[in-house]
């Protein structure tokens, strides 16, 4: 099954705004009940067995079960009468804030942290419509249950033989988008590794440099607009809470983030391109960026968005039929490219100068030669497709002529223990 998910701009006209904002608070309105059922249950037996909390109690019935997500679910017939409100938004959308709600908490049990919270006046940003008996998306609209047709930017057409599954209506500042799932019953073939390889090494001082000799300056779309938004912030501070002025001024605020958002993700996948022109095999480190987002070059790292950038260079080569994989990335800036020996070197050195063999070269290019010979040694011994030739790994350094070749498995590195 091939899913594909299709972002376009849609223009909705002032009632429907209105309207899209009101089931959004009422959405809201109904995650935040299910949560408080949810926390008030597990704080109802967080006291032991024989004595209760001095400062607080949830007393509820003993046999009272989990409101699992079943429960909450057939609860909402029976909440519609209670809260009319309720009746403004399809059930189905309904539904799917209920289901948002437990996906998040499944998410929590699996990883051991990071409890649902609740969300504030704004924060719910996004409609699910989950099922549709025909096609809704037309050359110029989008229609939608209880809201009628919405124009639409249909900017590229949606591929013959895909069938509309899901539409998300999604606001950002004050503009709309909608997300349509794309779905076809067909099987896609692996891409297996053939062609001419190239290495990525990424950093702060260099964006990217390549294995060719290639060197992006990273373009700092944030600290650029820093100041401009360090404005725009003490404006907003100043303005009473929810008031017209405070509304105005936190648009503006949002419209800016919006900016730098859509410029870095276009930047992204510019980047993500030429390097598939460039080559047929691509590789990268496979690093931990949200840990490495938590020092002191926080900002900077957040502000590169790498982990990104990288998601976006792998969905990229897979559309354009090239191979990618992830190598490991402990010592890649102390070892030669041309020789194998290890030069050591700490990071106010820039230069890679082998004292061996004599290689020169930027010490992120040599890093970016040191992945690209890990990521043809990584194919070159996996097993299971013997018998193939492998063009890529002739006549490369730090690389030996191979007759078998499969698809490169990337490292899982864990940061975290999983609790039990």
């Amino acid at each position: 099954m091939l899913t594909l998910n299709y972002r376009f701009r849609i223009y909705p006209d002032i009632s429907q705004q209105e309207m899209l904002v009101e089931w959004m608070e009422i959405c809201r309105s109904a995650y935040n009940y299910a949560l408080r059922e949810i926390k008030d249950w597990c704080d109802s037996r967080k006291c032991l067995v024989d004595r209760c909390s001095l400062e607080k109690e949830y007393i509820l019935a003993a046999d009272l079960k989990f409101p699992t997500e079943v429960n909450q679910l057939n609860s909402l017939p029976k909440a519609k009468k209670e809260f009319p409100r309720l009746w403004e938004v399809p059930s189905q959308v309904l539904q799917q804030a209920i289901k948002q709600l437990h996906r998040g908490w499944e998410y929590f049990q699996e990883r051991g942290f990071g409890f649902p919270r609740f969300k504030k006046y704004g924060q719910f940003k996004s409609l699910l419509f989950p099922q549709f008996k025909e096609n809704p998306v037309t050359s110029s609209h989008v229609k939608l249950p209880k809201i009628g047709a919405i124009s639409i930017n249909l900017h590229r057409p949606i591929p013959d033989g895909f069938v509309v599954k899901q539409v998300r209506i999604i606001r950002k500042a004050d503009r709309w988008y909608v997300s349509i799932n794309l779905q076809l019953d067909v099987n896609v073939p692996s891409t297996m590794p053939q062609g001419h390889p190239i290495g990525i090494d990424i950093g702060l001082s260099k964006y990217l440099a390549t294995s060719e000799g290639e060197i992006v300056r990273p373009p700092k779309f944030f600290k650029q607009k820093q100041s401009e938004l360090k404005l725009l912030q003490r404006r907003l501070s100043r303005k009473q809470n929810r008031s017209k002025n405070y509304e105005k001024a936190r648009i503006k605020v949002a419209r800016l983030h919006h900016e730098i958002d859509n410029t870095r993700k276009d930047f992204h996948f510019k980047q993500a391109h030429k390097l598939c022109d460039a080559g047929d095999m691509i590789f990268m480190e496979d690093l931990d960026y949200a840990r490495l987002a938590k020092g002191m070059l926080g900002k900077h790292m957040l502000d590169g968005a790498f982990g990104q950038f990288r998601t976006i260079v792998q969905y990229v080569c897979w559309k354009r039929g090239k191979f990618f994989a992830v190598v490991d990335a402990r010592g890649t800036s102390q070892l030669c490219p041309e020789c194998g020996a290890e030069v050591r070197k700490d990071l106010s050195i820039r230069v890679h100068n082998c004292s061996g063999c004599g290689y020169t070269t930027d010490r992120d290019v040599a890093s970016s030669q040191v992945i690209r010979n890990r990521g043809i040694a990584l194919i070159s011994s996996t097993l299971g497709h013997s018998g193939i030739e492998s063009a890529c790994a002739v006549g490369l350094s730090g690389a030996e002529e191979t007759q078998s070749r499969s698809e490169a498995k990337s490292r899982k590195g864990v940061t975290r223990k999983s609790s039990k």
